[in-house]
């Protein structure tokens, strides 16, 4: 496959059945789970998929004869949701640790470690070593300031941007060099636009609480150890940076062919390609109408991406109108296969994520996926090495000049020069013995500033209209420790 959607290959089709109780539109992570939920209550379900693929941006695809994540890759351990989901549906003991090899920061000056103790790239403390050597010693005296400053400093405001927030505490260098790195490889935007309250939840609140920046971030690192993930030791302490993630043995798309399989033994009704066109609120029900059939019920989930959630209710809502958020960014991923046995002393640990004022490398981020995960290594083998290269910051899906638009072709050719560069490791074509490119329009949700405002008037207004529940990581923000958890307590609520 070049350049297509990922093909899961669990799709099953079938009629509503009569006197449908509930109906799902979205088959992403988030609608199966919802769905899931439901069935598992007593309820009657149907979900409708636009696509030929469940799972949404947690797909897979076939690289050089190896099954391979196509979207997410791993889930945060800050909290325990995908971990428990994981051990409900039977998936305990395939829960894995990346490596400890710990991930780097490609900045102008060269590569440095990624600092292990931090939020969005935000150090817990400006003197760590790691730190002072991507910053310097005026980047981390200026960032030091930031336990004397008044704790309204980024906090008084109703809303406020990442960039704002640090530059205001902190300042410019750990902006550049340490958070707009990580900010750009996690959400593909820019730190300027994203409402902190959004991607950092909780991080203002804990400023506020203990007075400083660094405070709060430590704070916050503390919390995530104590939930981590079981596969990683108790009481284990400074992790390198990338480590507070969990993953899935064969891959995070294993969790959307189990909960698939799920479904289908509880008798849901799965319906792919069927693009919902229009939704009405008739009769103190629901109707859907997808490729010219209508589907009532009593109870709808719609678990789309905003643009798309906003533009479907807002005809049976009109109170919505207005309040549709923006795009989320072109995202393009490059998978390459090699074999390059001098990759075999991980050069630079798990991967390297890119800051933006870096010159003459396209890539927001390489992931070296065989140097990250074990049971990868054991697939593929010394020698045999799967790199993917992630491309677009939120440039805009039509802005010129954006990495992400490029053609397939041109994309594997920045890819072989980047990851040469990020990996100081000459790789050339006829290292490749395969490659993909998978492209994500709009998976990432953008949490633009003002947007947890925005969240909370949709989620006001959806409350009111009867049967009606809205999920997916627009609404509880990016990542599928917030999805998992979030889509879990609506669908509980109603419940």
């Amino acid at each position: 496959m070049r350049g297509g959607r990922p093909q899961p290959g669990h799709a099953l089709n079938g009629e509503a059945p009569a006197g449908l109780a509930a109906l799902v539109v979205g088959g992403g992570i988030a609608g199966l789970l919802a769905a899931y939920r439901l069935a598992k209550a007593g309820t009657t379900v149907t979900v409708l998929e636009a696509s030929d693929a469940w799972g949404g941006c947690v797909g897979s695809h076939t690289v050089g004869g190896l099954e391979l994540d196509s979207g997410a890759e791993s889930f945060a351990t800050r909290s325990t949701a995908v971990a428990d989901l994981a051990r409900e549906l039977g998936l305990g003991e395939n829960i894995v640790a990346p490596h400890p090899g710990g991930a780097w920061v490609q900045l102008p000056g060269g590569a440095q470690e990624l600092p292990k103790t931090g939020v969005l790239g935000i150090p817990a403390n400006p003197w760590d070593p790691e730190v002072r050597r991507s910053l310097g010693f005026a980047g981390s005296l200026r960032a030091s300031v930031d336990r004397y400053l008044p704790s309204s400093v980024g906090t008084s405001a109703e809303v406020t941007s990442v960039s704002a927030l640090v530059r205001a505490r902190m300042g410019k260098r750990v902006l550049e060099r340490l958070v707009a790195p990580v900010v750009g490889g996690v959400h593909s935007a820019d730190p300027g636009l994203l409402d902190v309250d959004m991607v950092a939840p909780g991080l203002r609140a804990a400023l506020r609480q203990h007075g400083s920046l660094a405070g709060a971030v430590a704070s916050q690192r503390k919390a995530g150890q104590a939930s981590s993930s079981p596969t990683r030791p108790s009481g284990a302490v400074a992790a390198k940076a990338g480590s507070a993630v969990g993953g899935l043995k064969g891959g995070m798309n294993t969790l959307v062919s189990v909960l698939v399989a799920e479904l289908s033994s509880q008798g849901v009704t799965l319906v792919t390609g069927a693009r919902v066109d229009t939704i009405n609120h008739v009769d103190g029900g629901w109707q859907a109408i997808a490729a010219g059939k209508t589907y009532d019920a009593g109870r709808l989930v719609v678990a789309l991406d905003g643009p798309a959630a906003v533009g479907l209710l807002e005809n049976a809502l009109p109170e919505l109108s207005g309040l549709r958020p923006a795009a989320g960014p072109l995202v393009s991923l490059v998978t390459l296969v090699v074999d390059v046995p001098e990759l075999d002393r991980h050069p630079r640990g798990t991967g390297v994520l890119v800051a933006p004022q870096t010159a003459g490398i396209e890539a927001k981020a390489l992931t070296h996926a065989t140097a990250k995960w074990d049971w990868l290594a054991g697939e593929t083998g010394p020698g045999t090495h799967v790199l993917r290269l992630s491309y677009g910051r939120g440039e805009g899906r039509d802005a010129p000049g954006s990495a992400a638009a490029l053609d397939d072709d041109a994309l594997f050719e920045a890819a072989l020069r980047d990851a040469s560069t990020l990996l100081t490791v000459p790789i050339v074509r006829e290292d490749v013995l395969d490659w993909d490119v998978v492209r994500w329009a709009g998976a990432l949700p953008f949490a633009a500033v003002g947007h947890k405002q925005r969240v909370a008037e949709v989620r006001r207004i959806c409350a009111e209209a009867d049967g009606l529940s809205v999920v997916g990581g627009w609404l509880a923000g990016n990542g599928l420790a917030a999805v998992v958890a979030d889509t879990s307590a609506c669908i509980d609520a109603v419940l």
